[in-house]
């Protein structure tokens, strides 16, 4: 079965829901790039400053750091503004749902979003911070009548990315997939150059990008209108 070819919904204002810094880049980079594109304002809810990441590609107080990739690539990527909170990095999943759907639902507010663009409820890489962020605006967003809009990998991506990188990657059938769009990755490129103590070339994050070439894989989570999902 193949996956079927959309168009990304006509929102004016997008609110991006991540767990960490470069989560807009990485993951979400290429969908944001899609909607500004398309003429909306990205707004990036940011819930760690990513001071747990294994990942050293240079030196000094990560947080700090990664603070300042993240205003960079949000730069680079057209984004309108970032809200950089400072819950515990690798422990998302122990803070209380509520409180993080409370800050969610004001993000919006200020933004005045037509929608929210999360990682899909897998987390993408099974990641429990990824996972409780995209709670977080699925809780949210029917406290404001906002759809929910989750990237997702397909199966034959995360099961390349499995055998080959051994590692926890998760992905959905054709049919779990509601459509899919072309992208052009060069600006997210850009962006995740800004993150280099990320961008580190072992990194899954490359070959995952080339894996999906020119095409992005979204699923609705919520939708305002009651249709299924």
């Amino acid at each position: 079965m193949t996956h079927e070819q959309g168009e990304l919904p006509p929102w004016k204002s997008v609110l991006a829901v991540v767990a960490h810094p470069d989560d807009e880049s990485f993951g979400l980079g290429a969908v944001i790039t899609a909607f500004i594109e398309n003429g909306a304002r990205v707004d990036v809810l940011c819930f760690t400053k990513g001071e747990a990441s294994t990942l050293r590609g240079v030196e000094g107080d990560l947080a700090t750091i990664r603070r300042g990739e993240l205003t960079d690539a949000a730069r680079e990527l057209g984004i309108t503004s970032v809200h950089l909170l400072d819950y515990p990095d690798g422990d998302l999943s122990g803070e209380d749902l509520t409180e993080l759907a409370e800050h969610a639902v004001g993000a919006a507010r200020e933004a005045e979003c037509d929608g929210m663009l999360v990682f899909d409820t897998t987390g993408i890489t099974g990641h429990e911070d990824h996972i409780r962020a995209t709670k977080a605006a699925v809780v949210a967003a029917p406290l404001l009548g906002l759809d929910v809009l989750a990237w997702t990998l397909p199966d034959e991506v995360a099961d390349e990315l499995r055998t080959t990188l051994h590692g926890d990657f998760h992905g959905r059938s054709p049919d779990d997939v509601d459509f899919v769009i072309g992208v052009d990755r060069s600006r997210q490129q850009a962006a995740v150059k800004c993150h280099p103590s990320q961008a580190i070339p072992s990194s899954a994050l490359w070959q995952r990008l080339d894996l999906l070439g020119d095409r992005e894989y979204l699923r609705w989570l919520v939708r305002s209108d009651g249709s299924p999902t």
